[in-house]
């Protein structure tokens, strides 16, 4: 059961919100750390999205850093300290509680309707990257620093979904590479290598996000989810069974008084206006 959450009003602990509009803003705001997590933090993420499958307040999320860097990745003091002192006490269920609360924020972002942009300066590092990386769009700048960092605390790049969603977005051979080795993309080619669906001047990335998400909100959100949906879900069929439910899909959507609105719109010579139903 997911708790219900009054968004226009909401006041979460452990990150900032704010609404404009259609499009809610995550900040990550502990900018003398360079915006780490920790369990609370996580936990309180994972709940959010969870929730967002469930309101028509928002129609688009923007995440972004605050203090000129993204995400630093799970505080070394809070979570790594603790995480080794469970396995010195041989608690392996405490480890994969943790590991399945971190896994299940990625499901939640992947399950939500709404379109996620990530605004990204600055550090983007391990879990960090995750959170870019489970976003449908990033934006960057060049003096960003995107790196999949596990293998540098001896940990696997098998992380919340990194050999699955990774190679997708960037190639097989490119994802291997960095999850092998840790090593970082700066922006230039985070954006070559696809990373980044485009680059802005720092000064400009947070409203640069905020336009598109803002563009995206104003669309017919309904088809926005579905497509989400879709390319989520199609990762594992085949082309055939992929046709079969992009059918069903569409004529969903025809369905939809946004469809009507479109062509009502194109007939007249208006620009439509979408309400997402």
């Amino acid at each position: 059961m997911v708790s219900p959450i009054d968004f226009p009003q909401y006041r979460p602990k452990h990150f900032l919100w704010s609404l404009d509009g259609m499009v809610a803003t995550v900040t990550l705001n502990r900018p003398e750390r360079k915006n780490p997590l920790t369990f609370e933090s996580y936990a309180e993420l994972r709940d959010t999205f969870r929730a967002l499958a469930h309101t028509h307040a928002v129609k688009a999320v923007l995440i972004a850093g605050a203090g000129g860097n993204f995400c630093s990745g799970g505080d070394v003091h809070e979570i790594i300290g603790p995480l080794v002192r469970m396995q010195e006490a041989g608690n392996m269920q405490g480890l994969l509680d943790f590991t399945h609360m971190r896994g299940d924020l990625v499901k939640a972002m992947r399950a939500c309707p709404q379109v996620i942009v990530s605004a990204i300066d600055g550090i983007c590092a391990g879990a960090g990257a995750i959170i870019a990386m489970a976003s449908d769009l990033r934006l960057g700048t060049v003096a960003s620093k995107v790196a999949f960092l596990f293998v540098r605390v001896g940990l696997a790049g098998a992380d919340m979904g990194a050999c699955n969603i990774l190679p997708r977005i960037i190639g097989a051979g490119r994802a291997a590479e960095l999850l092998y080795t840790g090593r970082s993309l700066d922006g230039t080619e985070a954006e070559r290598w696809g990373f980044f669906n485009r680059l802005c001047a720092p000064e400009t990335l947070l409203a640069e996000a905020h336009a598109l998400a803002a563009s995206l909100a104003a669309g017919p959100t309904f088809a926005h989810a579905m497509t989400k949906r879709c390319i989520h879900q199609e990762w594992d069929m085949s082309i055939d069974t992929a046709i079969e439910v992009e059918a069903q899909a569409q004529a969903t959507c025809m369905q939809t008084k946004d469809f009507v609105r479109a062509y009502r719109a194109f007939v007249t010579r208006e620009r439509p206006v979408f309400h997402g139903d």
